[in-house]
């Protein structure tokens, strides 16, 4: 058994948002919750803000006079709200049944939703790994024990985010080192905004704010548009197979976008590192700018429909106008994630660089399925692997299937 050092808990804060403690009080009767069928107790939203302190709704007359629901004498309401932990404590319950109105949650829609996992991941910053996530587990077990929730824990894994850095700080509004996203967004657009701060950093590491970056996200976004542009003309209608016989510059294209499904996947999915998604969609980008003038229009469309479905998480308002622009009537949040085909993978053969002790002295093509007395002998048969090789003996050799070739000599 596990205990904590639990203390009380003030839960009240003075503080305009939060949920308004039901309680009156009068004169005659005291402190008098208010009933349940005056539930529940809803916020005025004329409030004035004045930074002055003390609770913003103590201002606000039309909330505060009320009567007793006790005796029907003059009342004044509870002004304090409670503290945002409270909500959002179970809040993930409610996310499953939003529209109910008789009751915080559905059991059936929190079984169907939540099962008896709850949620897979929770996303937050360090400071959430003890507060939040100690009142969360508390509210849950507390329902649990009512039979309101099926479960035993809220969360199944915790993943923290890093912070964003400016000028060696964490970015706060009390060190004035904020930028201003709607200037940001005003000159650059949100999906600027948004890809440079998926692309410079893993999401569990801090992140370096960059001017320069920002510039650099908002040249690659044109250079997409340039390039869809350039080539919508020549894409056949949406769906055109690829030939079956593919080859030369279309084989070499199609492998480029499945290889590039399958990295972007993995990394999107099982990895959360969004930044090695985005370089690899950028690496598929230069891949079919490099194959525009040569590759066939089933090649072309499909790479072209795979970049912007790859991106449309991270940029979906510039991913979703060059869809319409290549000519789909569909929108592009209506289709589904892209699949690879494992055929495309295949390689027919393979380029390994030889290494004679140590350095990189060739590079040599062997079939895909080349065993290794195959690649040592194409190693050892290179024009330039032999005049590095001149008047030695090779005393050790390490072939290492699909990546090197190593001579000791």
């Amino acid at each position: 058994m596990v205990s904590y050092r639990l203390r009380d808990w003030g839960i009240s804060r003075q503080r305009y948002w939060g949920a308004p403690i039901p309680v009156v009080y009068c004169e005659g009767c005291g402190m008098v919750p208010v009933p349940e069928a005056e539930l529940p107790v809803v916020l005025p939203d004329d409030v004035t803000l004045s930074g002055r302190g003390g609770s913003p709704l103590a201002t606000h007359d039309a909330f505060v006079k009320t009567k007793c629901p006790r005796c029907g004498g003059a009342a004044r309401r509870e002004t304090d709200t409670m503290d945002t932990f409270v909500e959002s404590s179970w809040y993930f319950a409610r996310y499953c049944s939003p529209d109910d109105a008789r009751e915080p949650f559905d059991p059936e829609e929190t079984a169907y939703w939540l099962g008896s996992r709850g949620v897979d991941e929770y996303i937050g910053g360090i400071e959430h790994a003890v507060l939040h996530l100690l009142y969360a587990r508390f509210f849950t077990k507390v329902l649990r024990d009512l039979g309101f929730l099926p479960l035993d824990e809220p969360f199944r894994q915790l993943f923290t985010q890093g912070m964003v850095i400016k000028d060696g700080a964490a970015m706060s509004k009390s060190r004035g080192n904020v930028v201003e996203p709607d200037e940001l967004i005003a000159r650059y657009g949100a999906d600027t905004a948004r890809l440079f701060c998926l692309f410079a950093a893993p999401p569990e590491r801090d992140l370096d704010w960059s001017d320069q970056g920002v510039e650099g996200m908002s040249r690659f976004l044109h250079r997409l548009w340039r390039l869809v542009h350039g080539v919508a003309a020549r894409l056949p209608p949406p769906g055109t197979p690829l030939p079956a016989a593919g080859a030369g510059p279309d084989r070499d294209l199609h492998r480029l976008t499945h290889a590039t499904i399958r990295r972007v996947t993995d990394d999107v999915v099982e990895r959360m590192h969004f930044n090695t998604a985005i370089a690899a969609v950028m690496e598929l980008m230069g891949g079919l700018g490099e194959a525009v003038e040569h590759a066939g229009g089933a090649a072309l469309r499909e790479a072209v429909d795979t970049t912007l479905m790859l991106l449309a998480p991270f940029v979906p308002h510039v991913a979703s106008e060059l869809w319409e622009l290549a000519g789909h009537t569909t929108p592009l949040d209506a289709e589904p994630w892209p699949v690879v085909d494992p055929t495309a993978l295949v390689r027919e053969a393979v380029e390994l660089p030889v290494q004679v002790n140590g350095k990189v002295r060739a590079r040599i093509t062997v079939p895909a399925d080349a065993n290794e007395s195959e690649v040592l002998a194409a190693a050892l048969g290179d024009v330039r692997v032999q005049m590095h090789l001149a008047g030695r003996t090779v005393r050790r050799h390490v072939v290492v299937p699909g990546r090197l070739v190593s001579l000791v000599a």
